[in-house]
Order: C-alpha cells, then structure tokens, then sequence
C-alpha cells in the first residue's frame, strides 16, 4: 500500500468532520481560530520545511496584516473580501521586504534579521494611532460578503472561514508539488548543487518569502474578521514563536503537519485550565489547578519532549514509522 493514494482520502475525512464540527458540539469560533493557526502554521512550513529558511518574524505578517484589514473594513468601510484583500497584499509587501534583506545572509544571522525587522513592526503598531496601541484595534466588523451574504452569523463565517483556509492549503500544496517546489526541495537539501545546475536560488527563496507572507498575512486577516480585533499578542515575537513550536510538534516538511500541530498548541492553550481543574478533581492535587495559568511553561516541556524523542513531529514520525513497515508514500 502507498500512502500517497490514501492521502487525498484522509483529507476529505478532515474536511467532512471539518463541515459537521458545528452540527456536533464544536464552538465555531474556537474551530475558526484554530483553521487560521493552522493556515499561519502551514505557510510557516512552506519556508522552513520546504525551503529550509528559519523565520523568527512570522508574527510580523500575521499581525501587520491583521491590523490593515481590520483598519480597512472598520474605518475605510471596505467589504470583508476587500479587507482580506488588502491583509493579504500587506503581507506580501512584508514579506518582499524581509526577504529581500534576509535571504542574502544564511544560518543564524538570516534568522536573527527577521527577528530584528519584525520587532520593528511590532514597535510600529505600538506607537501609530490607527492600531490601537496596548488597547488595540477593537470592534471590527464582520460584514457582507460581495454586499449580500450577511458574516455576523457564526455558522455562516465558519464555512467562509473554512473554504477560504482549504483554497490557502490547496495553493500550498500545488506549490509543493510543482517544479518550482521541487526546485525549493533541491534548495534545502543542497543550495550549491541547484546554483551549479544553474538556478537562481535567491530569486527563489524571496518567491517563497513572498508566498509564505502573502498566506499568513491571509491567515491574520481572516483572525480579525473571526475574533473581531486584533491585538499586539498578534505582532510580538511570541507569535513567531508559536508558529515555530506548532511546525516542530505537527512535522516539518509534511502537509498534515501543520493542522496537528496548531490543534495540539491551540487546545494545550485554550483548554488546559480544565485538564487541570479534571486533574485535581481526580487526584485531589490542589497544585494542578495552577496548570491553566502556567501554559508557556506546558508548551516549552512539549518542545523540549519533541526535540529529544519526536525531531520529526508527530506525523513525521507517523509517516517514518508506516515507510518502515514498507508503506512507501511521501510527504503528508
């Protein structure tokens, strides 16, 4: 059995149990949040799992963008597809710009300047008036969708949310697929092989900056519309992080990687205050009670874990551990 013919089978599961999540039981919101974690997650991969270049200034595209779509629909009166719209080109512009600075430069020193650019940012959204500052940008309005179709109805933003995220995964999965993406593969693997077999790999590498930007960008637009705000959480350097932390725990270089991983980071942070209060209930341990507020360190204990016993992920190790059993397939 190959796990590459079993692989488009495993997705449309996802997206069936994706369309009846809110028929059973799952709170839109929170669902709506975690698909825009795990599109930032995914675009995060496409640079670092695909293209082998380590960003520690995602935030700045997730957040930036964040605040220019939320500006735009709330002040300019724009529509919910042209705030999206405009999130996402804001994310793109970032990420030609940090690209361009950073992709001359390799290891840590390329990492270090995206650290320093999306600072910037950060301190930018601080001090402009429009973004709110410490209180931020509140009460952004979901909309009409094309002026007819009315998003204030959770249900009716969960499935706009949810096809908007399939098409970012659809697009990034053909961009694997595609010779440009295998020549991203031959990148990672052996840069001075693909420069001797005569590609540009600079140009190549800010093309994927560019790509990686423009979807997370997308990801922090649709988050504002969700959750109505955006906040400096959204733009700090924890946010990069996070997203970091997500692709290691999901599987770097794998598809599915990153839909685990920001449901395991997402449910770790918005869901273990009550493993905590079950904990102590049962072992009437009045100490895990405390656990709900100790979440960053639960998370750095999952990265540590992951390092030492799982550095391919959890679905990295899942797709090792079925190619050993002789299943073949490739990157899920």
């Amino acid at each position: 059995m190959n796990i590459q013919k079993f692989a488009p089978w495993g997705y449309g599961l996802l997206l069936l149990g994706l369309i009846a999540a809110p028929f059973v039981g799952a709170y839109p919101v929170f669902v709506m949040k975690l698909l825009c974690f795990a599109l930032f997650a995914a675009a995060f991969n496409l640079l670092l799992g695909y293209t082998g270049l380590l960003s520690f200034g995602h935030a700045a595209f997730l957040g930036g963008s964040a605040y220019i779509c939320g500006h735009a629909v709330k002040v300019w009166g724009l529509s919910p597809e042209l705030g999206l719209l405009a999130g996402t080109l804001c994310g793109a512009l970032l990420g030609w710009i940090m690209g361009a600075l950073t992709i001359r430069r390799q290891g840590i020193y390329a990492t270090m300047i995206t650290l320093a650019l999306a600072q910037m940012v950060y301190f930018a959204a601080l001090q402009l008036k429009f973004t709110g500052g410490e209180d931020g940008l509140q009460g952004v309005p979901r909309g009409h969708l094309f002026g007819l179709i009315n998003l204030r109805d959770d249900l009716t933003m969960y499935f706009f949310v949810l096809i908007v995220v399939a098409l970012g995964f659809w697009l990034i999965m053909r961009t694997i697929r595609s010779p440009f993406g295998q020549v991203l593969k031959g990148i990672k693997e052996n840069e001075p092989r693909a420069i001797s077999l005569g590609y540009d790999t600079d140009r190549f590498k800010l093309v994927a900056f560019i790509i990686s930007a423009a979807l997370s960008g997308l990801a922090g637009s649709l988050k504002t519309l969700v959750m109505g705000f955006a906040s400096l959480s959204d733009v700090h350097w924890t946010m990069s992080g996070n997203v970091v932390l997500m692709a290691l725990v999901g599987g770097m270089g794998t598809m599915s990687g990153p839909l685990v991983g920001a449901t395991v980071i997402e449910l770790l942070e918005n869901k273990i205050g009550d493993f905590g209060t079950w904990l102590a209930d049962v072992t009437s341990v009045e100490w895990f009670n405390t656990i709900g507020g100790s979440v960053t360190m639960v998370t750095g204990l999952i990265f540590v874990v992951c390092v030492l016993l799982f550095r391919r992920g959890i679905m990295g190790e899942l797709i090792a551990w079925l190619q050993r059993r002789g299943t073949g397939g490739g990157s899920h």
